[in-house]
């Protein structure tokens, strides 16, 4: 497959990085907010509880909960917010057109706690200098017929 995306999807594969920034950076605060869920219903065995007799938030024993189980809406938002940032990694790597090992370890950044945070700054930085290496050779081209003009 040839290196770097194509003139023609520099502008949608910008669009897709814009989108992709903001997904990592929530994706990432909800895989946070997940870890300690998981951490308080494993490791003492309550759940967050939403307007229950408790109180508006309260940590409620797991059998005992009768109003919205928060716990699971942050499951729940995590994993659809995690197909989001996975159809934006696809996006970008159908466009930018880096290796499929890249797109495995960029998919991370939505399992591991915290990489999300780094990748929303690493990654546009990856993506722009494959654009500028697309964009050089168009414009030493330019400047070459330019010159023979």
């Amino acid at each position: 497959m040839p290196e770097g995306p194509r003139s023609a999807d520099i502008p949608r594969l910008r669009t897709a990085l814009k989108v992709y920034r903001v997904s990592a950076a929530i994706t990432g605060t909800f895989l946070l907010l997940l870890v300690v869920m998981m951490v308080l219903r494993y490791g003492f065995g309550v759940d967050i509880e939403l307007g229950g007799p408790f109180g508006f938030l309260a940590l409620t024993p797991k059998d005992s909960l009768t109003a919205i189980n928060l716990s699971i809406a942050i499951l729940t938002v995590h994993g659809w917010l995690y197909v989001l940032y996975l159809g934006c990694d696809f996006v970008m790597w159908r466009l930018a057109r880096y290796s499929f090992g890249r797109f495995l370890f960029i998919a991370l950044g939505g399992i591991v706690p915290f990489l999300s945070y780094y990748f929303e700054f690493q990654v546009p930085a990856y993506i722009e200098a494959r654009i500028r290496t697309t964009e050089q050779p168009t414009d030493a081209a330019e400047a070459a017929e330019e010159v023979s003009a």
